[in-house]
């Protein structure tokens, strides 16, 4: 991020709910700062948020743009674990690992680490989860302090490594096993021949090239 795109950054409340627009507060304050975006398209910053950014750009504030939603209470989500199939989904969207859970197990959220970015409400689907307000009526910035910004960017952050870490060792697993076949083709090709042999050859050499081409393209963990 250029200096500008980072001031704004820091001024965002971290929620990572994508209202803005963009998939997260980093894209958001980089578009701002490339005149991309306007100053008012973040519901979680409210009032405050708009002041904030228009201080760093040194712009007139505007009312909160509606299309992207309204200044609110703060809610976290709550797991009816009666009605939980433990189908994942609310755990890929979670942008801070705020659900514990496992395939056909129970879900839970963990509070404390909860945004209240309400992603995981659309995916169930069983309607199992809802949203319960937590700071009464307090919105904006009234309702989340810097310190949960900075720990919600934390768990971002740390998120996106393990994503990256993840991609990365599925890609290796694809390798080895492209190279496996690779290396013992007539057991692997079930003993075809000729131009069989090589068309089959070649869908394994594609599917190596193509692991290492998205493991090389995987960010640094």
């Amino acid at each position: 991020m250029n200096p500008l795109a980072a001031r704004l950054h820091a001024a965002l409340p971290q929620t990572q709910c994508t209202r803005c627009g963009y998939p997260d507060c980093e894209s958001y304050a980089t578009a701002m700062a490339a005149g991309e975006a306007q100053l008012n398209q973040c519901p979680p910053g409210g009032a405050e948020g708009v002041v904030r950014l228009a201080a760093i750009l040194q712009r007139p504030t505007l009312p909160l743009d509606a299309a992207h939603g309204i200044e609110a209470p703060r809610t976290v989500a709550v797991i009816d674990e009666n009605w939980c199939i433990g189908c994942t989904l609310c755990l890929k969207v979670c942008p801070t690992d705020a659900i514990l859970g496992a395939n056909k197990r129970m879900h839970t959220v963990i509070e404390p680490a909860c945004t209240g970015c309400e992603l995981c409400v659309p995916v169930c689907p069983v309607d199992c989860i809802s949203l319960d307000n937590v700071s009464g009526d307090r919105t904006g910035w009234q309702a989340w302090s810097q310190a949960q910004a900075d720990e919600a960017l934390a768990r971002y952050r740390r998120r996106q490594l393990r994503l990256a870490r993840e991609e990365t060792e599925q890609q290796q697993r694809l390798e080895r096993k492209a190279e496996a076949k690779l290396a013992d083709l007539p057991a692997h090709t079930h003993g075809a021949k000729g131009a069989e042999a090589e068309r089959k050859r070649a869908i394994i050499e594609a599917a190596l090239a193509r692991a290492r081409a998205r493991r090389a393209g995987s960010p640094s963990t």
